[in-house]
């Protein structure tokens, strides 16, 4: 299962158009929520099922954010913090 994976275990992007355009959110440096809008209606049990395989695929996604900074300003911030210390 997913949810059981090991820590740093790669987890396969889905084959999915959905999955193609949020590639960049789900595993670049950005942090992402994930809303998933699921129906309690029987019609709906298949997709709903869907969304909820693919929801918990997603959240099984661990990205390293790293903020973009200026190397100007981190040296900015660096000594300021050197200087109230």
């Amino acid at each position: 299962k997913l949810s059981e994976a090991q820590k740093g275990a790669h987890i396969p992007y889905r084959d999915s158009k959905l999955t193609r355009l949020l590639q960049e959110s789900l595993g670049g440096n950005s942090g992402t929520i994930m809303l998933a809008a699921i129906s309690p209606a029987d019609n709906n049990f298949d997709e709903t099922l869907s969304t909820l395989k693919y929801a918990n695929r997603a959240k099984s996604i661990q990205n390293s954010v790293v903020k973009n900074e200026d190397v100007n300003e981190r040296m900015i911030r660096e000594l300021k913090q050197e200087i109230e210390a």
